[in-house]
Formats: structure tokens, C-alpha cells, sequence
């Protein structure tokens, strides 16, 4: 594989970032995730930790030096970040869990498939023009596509995330077959809420990814003013190999299938991933829904 990549967060107005992002690397498979930990919950940046540590703690046992499935796995490393962020809250006695939205990317032979829960954004742009984005899971955007009809509620809302006592609800789409140039933008709200598509494709459009991503992040902090939330974004272009410049991008046809390369912080328990048992994570989850609901009580 041959890519260029750039990825930055910004903390904005904000007193602390809840923004997640970070990739991984064999030589034949790529790992992009990008997570937002929500507002209005506790410790939203463990959720999105938890979710990043453990998508990566997947991959790189399934990436041997590819993931065979990758919908499969996509959807099974979604679920295994939602499981660890309910053990945590449960393992502290929490009765509000920490939740966090997240976006995935499986880059793998000239393909990518992605996963998205919440409204944490994926964009392709190809020559220039937007070949395609994910649909947020909030009731304004469902309801534009048709999906859903609501008119009594907040439709900014969000109807499903990471960390929730429901069982989330994504999407996964690909693979899509990467040409030359293409790019591929992962971003928190922060950016999209702020700068429309026209021009976040604008910039990915006229500029390398290099370029493109700070001068994104800034164009919406500025646009923001000192209320801003975080803004985070990570991006890549695509490159075939007789377009490869080595001095840009990254190359791994010197890799061993053994090695893995990341940017996203490691140190979860070894034991992790192996140990979803879901008849502790159901009874997890009544008990943080029980805690709830009596704390509910008392007030009423």
C-alpha cells in the first residue's frame, strides 16, 4: 500500500478535548478510527479512548497481514468497543455511562470499508468532487434522507452511540475501490458543524492532505469563535504505485508480515479482546439501566 497521511485535533473552545483519532499499518492492510466523546455524559474522552484501544487491539490480532472479512470485523470491533466502555462504567459504579460516536476505516487491497456509529463523519472525494459521505445517525439527517419523520423532537440529536445502555446502532459500507488521488477525510462534528460540504471537498480538492487537514481545522475554529467545540479530522490519499512519491507518503512493500505500525496509544489489558463474555456485559448493562432508573425514581 502507498497513502499519504495527516491527522490533527484541536481542543477549540472546550475545556478539555474528548476528541479520538489515530491509524494502523501492516504491509498489505490500513486501519483509520476516529472517535468523539460525547458531551452531556462523564469521562466522554475514556469512551473514546476505550473505543480507538480496542478496535486497534482487534485489528492487530486479525491483521495477519490482512483482515479476512473486514465487514465482519468492522462489526465485531464496533460491539467490542461498546462492551469495554459498559465494563468500565459498571466496573466503577457509574450510573451515567461515558459514550463516545465513532468512525472507521479498512483500507486493503485498492479497497476501503468503513463503519460509523453517531455523527462522527467519513468523506471520499475523488477529482475533486464528493464521491461520498456517511449518513450521521441523528433524527435531522434521517429524517432528510426520508428515513424518519419527526417533527416534536431536537433533531440534532443523536440516536445511538458507543457506551449506551442500548444496543448501538451502525452502518457499514464498501468496499469501495480506491483510484488514484482519491481522499479519504475521517472527522469529529467539530469540523462538519461548522463548514459545509461543498467546502470541506473544496479544500481536500485544491490541496495534499498535508495542507488540507490544518487548514480545515483552523477554517472552523475560526468560524466557530471562542465557542468552538473540538475539531479533529484525519485524512489520507491514495496513491498507486507509479504515482509514489517516497517522499511524501508512506510506503509498506518493506514491511514484514509481522510488523504493525500505530499511532494510537496502546497499554489495554492483553486479555481484552479475548474475554467478551456477554452474559456479563447483559448483566452489566441492566444493572447500570437499574441504577438509573432508580435514580430517576428518587427525583420524580
Amino acid at each position: 500500500m502507498k497513502f499519504s497521511v495527516f491527522q490533527v485535533s484541536r481542543k477549540g473552545g472546550r475545556q478539555k478535548n474528548e476528541d479520538r483519532m489515530g491509524y494502523c499499518y501492516t504491509r498489505e492492510s490500513g486501519l483509520l478510527v476516529l472517535a468523539d466523546g460525547m458531551g452531556g455524559h462523564p469521562e466522554g474522552e475514556v469512551a473514546a479512548q476505550l473505543a480507538l484501544q480496542t478496535i486497534a487491539a482487534l485489528y492487530q490480532k486479525e491483521a495477519r497481514p490482512v483482515i479476512k472479512d473486514t465487514t465482519e470485523f468492522l462489526s465485531t470491533a464496533v460491539m467490542a468497543a461498546h462492551h469495554q466502555i459498559i465494563r468500565y462504567a459498571s466496573g466503577k459504579g457509574m450510573l451515567d455511562t461515558p459514550r463516545t460516536t465513532v468512525v472507521a476505516a479498512i483500507l486493503q487491497g485498492a479497497g476501503a470499508t468503513w463503519v460509523h456509529c453517531g455523527d462522527s463523519r467519513l468523506y471520499v472525494v475523488r477529482d475533486g468532487e464528493l464521491l461520498t459521505r456517511t449518513r450521521d445517525h441523528s433524527y435531522l439527517e434521517q429524517q432528510s434522507t426520508g428515513v424518519i419523520k419527526l417533527d416534536s423532537i431536537n433533531r440534532n440529536i443523536l440516536f445511538t452511540c458507543l457506551g449506551s445502555p442500548t444496543k448501538p446502532i451502525f452502518d457499514i459500507a464498501g468496499p469501495v475501490v480506491l483510484q488514484q488521488g482519491d481522499k479519504l477525510l475521517l472527522c469529529s462534528d467539530g469540523l462538519w458543524g461548522t463548514l459545509s460540504d461543498a467546502e470541506i471537498v473544496r479544500h481536500l480538492a485544491s490541496k495534499s492532505v498535508s495542507d488540507a487537514v490544518p487548514d480545515l481545522v483552523e477554517s472552523a475554529l475560526r468560524s466557530a469563535g471562542e465557542h468552538s467545540d473540538n475539531v479533529t479530522a484525519l485524512a489520507i490519499e491514495w496513491e498507486t504505485p507509479d504515482a509514489f512519491d517516497s517522499t511524501l507518503g508512506v510506503s509498506t512493500d518493506s514491511m514484514m508480515d509481522g510488523v504493525f505500525a500505530s499511532t494510537i496509544q496502546a497499554g489495554l489489558l492483553d486479555t481484552m479482546v479475548d474475554d467478551l463474555d456477554e452474559a456479563t456485559i447483559e448483566k452489566s448493562i441492566a444493572e447500570i439501566n437499574e441504577a438509573i432508573r432508580r435514580t430517576a425514581a428518587r427525583k420524580a
